[in-house]
């Protein structure tokens, strides 16, 4: 408690908050002593409140930090995934021509080479990117990474264990951005 301020009286006598005060009469000294310790309580009790505020919005300005830093981490891991989304179906294309083994003539067989190296060429750019092939075939159906499109009862084999695949699925960074499509046995 701060000292109580000197009141408008003559005498100097012993205040009840036990600070030195000129009061006449007790019961104006103990008025302004509660009145400065009510003030005194308020402001404590405003600080207090105010650190707390401070505390909180130190803590909530930490909070998003650390989201924004996981946001921009996640959106740089993964910000490939919209153009290799669209080069899947062109590798495709690519697997079907070169899976093509009726070759005529020596242009048609040149012309499977240039497509060979374009093939080799775009899957070296998706492992660089780390871009990899979901492994299916005589694997158990995992719907997280197949797709069943087919059932089939198939002898000796396991019910709910991939027999085939129809396409080919693929994991960016171990994220499915295509699961393979499979047909599986029931």
């Amino acid at each position: 408690m701060t000292k109580v301020e000197k009141c408008k009286c003559h005498e100097e006598q012993e205040c009840v908050c036990g600070e030195s005060c000129e009061c006449q009469n007790e019961k104006s000294c103990e008025q302004t002593c509660n009145e400065e310790h009510d003030k005194l309580n308020e402001a404590y009790n405003k600080i207090s409140e105010l650190e707390d505020k401070l505390i909180r919005a130190n803590a909530d300005l930490i909070n998003f930090r650390k989201r924004k830093e996981e946001e921009v981490s996640k959106m740089l891991k993964f910000c490939n995934e919209d153009i290799v989304k669209e080069l899947l179906p062109i590798l495709d294309n690519f697997e079907r021509a070169i899976s093509m083994e009726d070759l005529q003539d020596e242009t048609e067989v040149k012309f499977m080479e240039g497509f060979r190296m374009v093939y080799s060429h775009l899957q070296n750019i998706m492992e660089k990117f780390d871009v990899k092939m979901i492994d299916g075939n005589n694997k158990p159906f995992d719907p997280i990474y197949h797709n069943a499109i087919m059932t089939e009862k198939i002898k000796d084999v396991e019910p709910g264990m991939v027999i085939d695949v129809l396409q080919k699925g693929y994991l960016l960074k171990d994220k499915v951005i295509r699961p393979a499509m499979v047909r599986v046995s029931s």
